[in-house]
């Protein structure tokens, strides 16, 4: 519906149905799908994790993401960052990682920052690692060369312990009987 204005041009009715073109100020494509197959990403645009969102299960991000809400299981992703009240329960394998709310597993990553308050409880597998005074950090760090190739982390452990089962002992008994009898 239109109404007209005192200007003399159309305004449309504000409680009338809204098309994704009004509400984005722009003209979209017809040919436009929503589904991609491979996502795209630009300068400066990051896949989202919105605070109101809960996820379990394995993310793959092929470019940059931001989780602001919860994920319990592996994130993948170029550059990722856990935002303040973010939460992730699992391992976090990027080429940087930021963190400002909390992560409780395994982070391998070339870059990791722990910055206004952030929370890691568990391994940072890294090259270079920095924490602010005001984040926490319980679990053990390494530098490693190649930190998100996981057989690199297992390297920089060092040798594993082998169960090794102690020989059995001689009894006793077998000696007395094999001593000479007199």
């Amino acid at each position: 519906m239109l109404i007209s204005t005192k200007s003399g041009a159309p305004e449309k009715d504000r409680n009338g149905p809204v098309s994704a073109a009004d509400v984005m100020g722009r003209a979209v494509p017809h040919d436009q799908t929503w589904a991609r197959s491979e996502p795209t990403t630009k300068a400066g645009t990051a896949s989202c994790i919105g605070s109101d969102m809960s996820i379990v299960g394995k993310i793959d991000c092929n470019g940059p993401a931001q989780v602001f809400g919860r994920i319990k299981g592996e994130v993948r992703a170029s550059d990722l960052q856990i935002s303040d009240g973010a939460q992730v329960e699992g391992n976090v394998i990027a080429q940087t990682v930021t963190v400002c709310g909390r992560v409780k597993g395994t982070i391998r990553a070339d870059r990791v920052k722990l910055q206004n308050g952030g929370a890691v409880e568990g391994d940072i597998f890294h090259r270079t690692l920095s924490i602010d005074e005001n984040s926490q950090f319980e679990g053990s760090s390494r530098r490693v060369e190649n930190p998100t190739d996981p057989s690199a982390s297992v390297d920089a452990k060092g040798p594993q312990k082998k169960d090794v089962t102690p020989a059995p002992l001689p009894s006793i008994d077998a000696e007395l009987m094999d001593a000479p009898k007199h």
